[in-house]
């Protein structure tokens, strides 16, 4: 098909009934650049009818379990097109770019590549503060780490969403419940790969009683930080002169988990003193967390704006 003389870039996404996919889903809909490739509900499911899908697309997006995504991944024959997995399954495989453009060269390696990683939602938050810092020898790749992440709960996708608005609910449901309790969380592979670390972050996750928004928290005592914060401002400032992260100095006394809720940017701060520094990173899980950024990725994939289909707080 054929827009204003232009051909339209076709989009599948594969398992866009889940939370992720929905929204990618309604996203590009309201694009004219693209056409969806929309299976019928009876081939929602068809391993022949999606193979075939995938393969006419210029983009498909997998947002399925780990292993069906390795399945899907695998039904690639078309060298053209250009897988972006939501997934878990591929963020450390070294055949896929990590699809965080605002780090490193990625985003001109995403621009040619056709196998994408798109980032976990907590690992986007811990890798905006850290990936820098170890990257311009800020601190040291054997720093030890600790990390805590609050989220709202619209990131355990349908079932806890389910949970949360039910009518009558578990009273539980009411306070914030830490998670990943055996420090084994899905995310933490890719947060230490992708900062070069050589030891894994202390992590701790919180999902707590408020549909989207994301804090991420790091802190650092001041003696593992060469040039104190007065250093890791300046790399910020530096680093994040392009893209998606923005950071800001704190001013303020209270720092809410929801300041960007239904936004796709992200914000990044440092608070603290120079003994023991935070490091803040607020995002919406939704947003740059899932579905914003897969959008980011695509727009970057097609060679498009970057921002195109974004709802930006920070223009």
């Amino acid at each position: 098909m054929q827009i204003w003389g232009m051909l339209m870039k076709k989009i599948f996404i594969d398992g866009s009934a889940g939370t992720t996919g929905l929204r990618i889903k309604e996203r590009l809909l309201l694009r004219k650049d693209i056409e969806l490739i929309i299976l019928p509900e009876e081939k929602r499911k068809d391993e022949a009818a999606r193979r075939d899908a995938l393969n006419s697309a210029d983009i498909a997006v997998l947002c399925l379990p780990d292993d069906a995504a390795r399945e899907a991944a695998a039904f690639a024959e078309n060298p053209d097109t250009v897988i972006i997995d939501t997934s878990t399954a591929h963020r450390t495989d070294e055949n896929f770019i990590y699809g965080f453009p605002e780090i490193a060269d990625n985003r001109q390696r995403i621009a040619t590549a056709k196998r994408i990683a798109n980032p976990g939602c907590h690992a986007s938050g811990f890798i905006s503060l850290i990936a820098p810092l170890t990257e311009n020898k800020i601190i040291a790749p054997d720093t030890p780490l600790s990390c805590f992440s609050l989220t709202g709960y619209s990131g355990g996708g349908k079932k806890m969403i389910a949970e949360y608005q039910a009518d009558g609910r578990d009273p539980l449901l009411n306070a914030p419940r830490m998670y990943g309790l055996t420090q084994s969380h899905k995310h933490l592979p890719e947060m230490k790969k992708v900062c070069g670390l050589k030891k894994t972050p202390i992590f701790c996750p919180i999902v707590a009683p408020y549909y989207s928004g994301m804090e991420v928290t790091v802190s650092l005592f001041g003696d593992c930080v060469h040039g104190g914060s007065t250093a890791i401002k300046e790399v910020y400032r530096d680093y994040y002169k392009k893209g998606l992260v923005h950071f800001e100095d704190n001013s303020e006394s209270f720092l809410s988990a929801a300041e960007l809720s239904g936004f796709d940017d992200m914000q990044i701060t440092v608070c603290g003193n120079e003994e023991r520094i935070l490091l803040v990173s607020r995002f919406d899980n939704l947003g740059k967390g899932a579905s914003g950024s897969a959008v980011q990725n695509i727009n970057i994939a097609l060679g498009t704006e970057e921002t195109l289909g974004l709802n930006l707080k920070y223009k």
